[in-house]
């Protein structure tokens, strides 16, 4: 397998250890993406500390880790990434959001900051590198091209396509839709794409309660993809409200609906 993408964590807003959360994960985002040799991280949630332990099984010591926004539930795995405080490992740090803020370093060096956590930024023992741009540039990694899209969400975030050898993934969460108005950014980033991950914290029918929180569906998703000419949806960023029996319901719905679709579960590999 020359292109795969792998979860680490699929949940959204706050991880969920309980007994109701064991058939699709409680971690929150993270997922890896090997592409033309290269491994390519994106968010850096609680499911990220396995992400590291299996760097160190693996004897991965390189990578590039690619923000889409700095909210909790996205960084605050970043602290337990145990490769991060090994000699000899480099890893670099992308965000489209924060060239204007200060900066990425910046945000995970306050994450990490007494009195909310004791082990400094500074401990890093790694070569970690970090890099602000701005949401729609477009950049390589090595042989992979990165395409980038600004997101709707409360303080910014940036939505990204992963590109290699005519086979792309993309991975568009956290962004809120305009009902009956399909965001025209996110379709031209996903055009064609073998296989999406979208923000589906809710249902069609809990949305309008959640206006402004920053959020989509997947019915949302199946209908971008759909009319984006997708090939594969992977619902993903869910409610920790929504236990395996609810997650299960909506996957039987999804595929009733699109067949492309299904929910992302944590700890599984798609081959492109």
């Amino acid at each position: 397998m020359d292109f795969w993408v792998r979860f680490w964590g699929v949940r959204g807003s706050i991880a969920c250890p309980s007994p109701n959360h064991v058939r699709y994960g409680g971690n929150t985002s993270c997922i890896e993406v090997h592409a033309a040799g290269r491994s390519i991280v994106l968010d850096a949630g609680t499911g990220i500390r396995n992400l590291g332990q299996s760097f160190l099984q693996r004897k991965i010591n390189r990578a590039d880790l690619l923000l889409t926004h700095t909210h909790w539930d996205h960084i605050n795995g970043f602290p337990f990434f145990t490769p991060a405080y090994a000699p000899d490992h480099h890893f670099n740090v992308y965000a489209g959001h924060l060239a204007e803020a200060g900066g990425v370093q910046r945000v995970l060096a306050g994450q990490m900051a007494r009195p909310t956590f004791p082990v400094p930024l500074s401990a890093l023992q790694a070569d970690v590198q970090f890099t602000d741009f701005q949401a729609g540039d477009t950049f390589k990694l090595g042989e992979v091209t990165v395409r980038t899209a600004p997101l709707q969400h409360p303080d910014g975030a940036t939505g990204y396509r992963i590109e290699h050898g005519g086979r792309s993934f993309c991975y568009v969460t956290d962004t809120e839709h305009v009902p009956g108005k399909p965001d025209e950014t996110i379709l031209e980033l996903i055009e064609g794409a073998d296989l999406v991950a979208y923000d589906s914290t809710y249902t069609d029918e809990e949305f309008p309660r959640h206006i402004g929180w920053g959020h989509s569906t997947w019915q949302e998703g199946v209908r971008l993809a759909m009319r984006a000419n997708v090939k594969k949806l992977a619902i993903f960023h869910h409610d920790p409200y929504h236990e395996d029996e609810f997650m299960d319901e909506v996957g039987r719905q999804a595929a009733d609906t699109w067949d492309g679709a299904f929910v992302a579960v944590e700890g599984s590999t798609i081959e492109l």
